[in-house]
């Protein structure tokens, strides 16, 4: 099983991660990373870890990890 890993230092809020999310589970919660952008974060209950927010993110924000079993 696989996790989404979000690098929150490298995130300028460009959105389009979210706005390609096929199962909306990226949003904006408002919290800022030392750059002062909002950031963005994961519903780890929606993500399928399907890749779309990692091949759209020009900052390289996400990493997808293997899930310790």
């Amino acid at each position: 099983m696989e996790k989404l890993i979000i690098h929150k230092e490298s995130c300028k809020s460009c959105r389009y991660c979210i706005e390609n999310c096929p199962k909306g589970a990226l949003y904006i919660k408002g919290d800022i990373n030392e750059k002062g952008y909002p950031y963005v974060s994961v519903d780890h209950e929606k993500c399928t870890t399907c890749g779309i927010c990692y091949n759209v993110c020009p900052d390289y924000v996400f990493e997808i990890q293997e899930r310790e079993v």
